[in-house]
């Protein structure tokens, strides 16, 4: 019987998930805080989505309120031709000096679905000569993907291609992808896919399949955020140690005791660390409830898709924007001065598209839209609205790329335009309008010359 009970209680103790499994779980559900996007099926577009958080999350993860750090910073150096992103590089720099390789072991989301994959019972590969080798391949991708990649699109092309996002990471594909394409409303997304998501898809179920075998093998291999040294303060040397000599610390503040103590322990030390613990959690679950609470409740700007109402109407005005409606009149000032009226366009086929700088399938097809006004000058008038997240200096980015035949202009902070034709957090997205104002197009996905054709035909004929 006590050999039972004995058994019973290290089962438990084995199962019973510790100190860092705890905050690298509430470091995972506070980086996703907004659960409506996983509802919604769409990403969250608020202020703090400009922020770097510490740690692998993706940026199109549905539920994801803050930034990549790696995101960023590849999109920062695409777009050093038009702007520094220095700010960027600060963010990223606090947080290192801050947190370090702690950020791996203790609050990276990628760094606990790996360590949760490593779980499954499996023969494991242990440190040898090869996993060793294959340690250097994480300089590889930090050079190559992380920075060659996004400078040389960024100053040669001017495009922003974050090519680590783009050619490798699984948490993109995973979480951004894979999250957004698992909702029933984004069943159109499926026909935008082609053989190059599905070298992602492989890619990440390869990454994936290793981390069963070899204990976080992403970081130690690939992960560019990980290419300094090899430790993640994962404190687990503690629990090896027999002399009790170990123990975790920021500053002056112990963050793990060994069972015994600190060799500098006061008679009081134990009591408080005990009483800071508490405290500590406490607060922490305060900021997790109130995170919850604020993403998927207050916060007006991540609510449902509708007009402001002025002041003298009680209910929210919903636009109608889908195939067959005529979309409402709207006025808005572009870039080069003058306003852009709707109204001013009947009479002409009207494309309205959804863009940013940062979105590379969009900046690749706007030379499309360009020639396409070219061909019908008198006949065609096209409106590119960028993103009103972006901190970019859109005039000059749009400097030298000649694309003198489009209306170019910045959606406004209550999303005017976004809000008109049913913008969502995926883009490109393209609105085509006959000549008499009404919806015969708008849809999300990158659009070909040869479509922007035959839509160009279809609104003029009134078909």
């Amino acid at each position: 019987m006590d050999n039972q009970i004995t058994e019973k209680k290290s089962w438990q103790e084995n199962c019973r998930p510790g100190k860092r499994r705890l905050i690298q779980l509430y470091s995972a559900v506070l980086y996703n805080a907004y659960v409506k996007g996983f509802i919604k099926g769409e990403i969250y577009t608020g202020k703090t989505k400009l922020m770097c958080v510490p740690g692998f999350n993706c940026y199109s993860c549905p539920a994801a309120v803050g930034a990549c750090p790696l995101g960023s910073l590849q999109n920062a150096l695409a777009s050093s031709g038009n702007r520094a992103g220095f700010y960027v590089f600060g963010i990223i720099m606090l947080w290192g000096l801050m947190l370090g390789r702690t950020i791996c072991g203790w609050i990276c989301p990628l760094g606990l679905i790996q360590e949760l994959l490593h779980k499954i019972p499996t023969p494991k590969i242990r440190k040898n000569k090869i996993t060793h080798a294959l340690t250097y391949l994480k300089y590889f991708f930090l050079v190559v993907f992380a920075v060659a990649v996004p400078l040389w699109f960024g100053l040669k092309h001017g495009k922003a291609v974050p090519g680590f996002c783009k050619y490798i990471c699984p948490a993109g594909t995973l979480e951004g992808a894979m999250g957004l394409l698992s909702n029933p409303a984004n069943a159109s997304f499926f026909k935008m896919l082609g053989i190059f998501f599905t070298r992602k898809f492989v890619i990440m179920l390869i990454i994936g399949l290793a981390c069963v075998f070899c204990y976080r093998s992403f970081c130690r291999f690939i992960c560019p955020l990980g290419a300094i040294h090899e430790c993640i303060n994962c404190a687990k040397c503690m629990d090896v140690c027999k002399q009790d000599a170990i123990s975790l610390k920021a500053g002056k503040i112990t963050l793990i005791a060994p069972a015994g103590g600190c060799a500098d322990d006061k008679p009081d030390s134990a009591a408080k660390r005990a009483r800071g613990k508490r405290i500590a959690w406490a607060v922490a679950l305060a900021v997790l409830a109130f995170a919850l609470l604020w993403y998927n409740v207050l916060d007006k700007s991540a609510a449902e898709i509708n007009a402001p109402a002025t002041e003298t109407e009680e209910a929210e005005v919903t636009y109608s924007y889908s195939v067959g409606d005529v979309l409402p009149d709207f006025t808005i000032e572009c870039f080069d001065g003058q306003d852009f009226h709707l109204q001013d366009n009947r009479g002409k086929v009207t494309f309205i598209n959804l863009w940013a700088t940062y979105c590379g399938p969009c900046v690749a097809e706007l030379p499309h839209f360009n020639e396409l006004a070219g061909e019908h000058p008198d006949d065609i008038a096209i409106l590119a609205v960028h993103n009103s997240m972006s901190k970019d200096d859109i005039p000059a980015y749009l400097s030298d790329k000649g694309w003198d035949n489009l209306h170019f202009t910045l959606d406004t902070k209550d999303k005017l335009v976004w809000n008109i034709v049913g913008g969502g957090s995926t883009m490109p997205q393209t609105i085509v309008l006959d000549r008499n104002g009404k919806v015969i197009y708008n849809q999300v996905g990158s659009v070909t010359p040869e479509l922007l054709e035959k839509l160009y035909e279809q609104a003029a004929s009134g078909e």
